[in-house]
């Protein structure tokens, strides 16, 4: 296997170039919020379990990619605030079942508008024709880091292999 190609310019960095526009979708969120509004992961949290209603801690973990102890104290935090609800399963009473509550859909809406401008922000930085095909590549990484994690954990000794870009270009056009 060959060895991995040493980083030399950190504008072209994928890992860099990600974790930017991560960040300036977190301010532009941020910018737009107000004081009662949700964090970035609590909207995804709650958006995710308003759209898969009875889903699991587990099964949320899969659907948002946030780690579970992360997300057990951020479950934890909104059922205190009563914007969702945790009951015991019936097939397992280990595991809960979480439904967004009233509250929980107030506050998800009252913060659409900042998620929704984080977004356009992000996007309007592409031309408008490369903006499918942006989301597109983000699919695409976000379910080969799916993939890793449902076989424990990244691994860096294999490249996750991935559609070649010029089969994704062809499927956009």
């Amino acid at each position: 296997m060959r060895a991995p190609k040493i980083i030399k310019k950190l504008d072209k960095s994928a890992y860099h170039l990600l974790r930017r526009a991560g960040q300036f979708g977190a301010d532009v969120y941020a910018l737009h919020k107000n004081s009662k509004d949700l964090t970035p992961r609590q909207f995804a949290v709650l958006l995710t379990i308003a759209q898969n209603e009875s889903i699991s801690q587990i099964g949320l973990v899969e659907k948002t990619g946030i780690d579970r102890s992360t997300l057990a104290d951020l479950v934890k935090r909104l059922g205190d605030r009563g914007l969702l609800q945790r009951r015991r399963t019936k097939e397992d009473a280990r595991a809960n079942a979480l439904r967004i509550s009233a509250n929980g859909r107030r506050a998800l809406s009252s913060s659409q508008t900042a998620a929704a401008r984080a977004d356009a922000a992000i996007l309007a930085a592409l031309p408008v024709d490369r903006r499918k095909g942006f989301i597109a590549d983000l699919e695409l990484i976000s379910a080969a880091l799916d993939e890793l994690g449902q076989n424990n954990g990244i691994k860096t000794s294999k490249p996750v292999k991935l559609r070649s870009p010029r089969k994704t270009q062809a499927k956009r056009l």
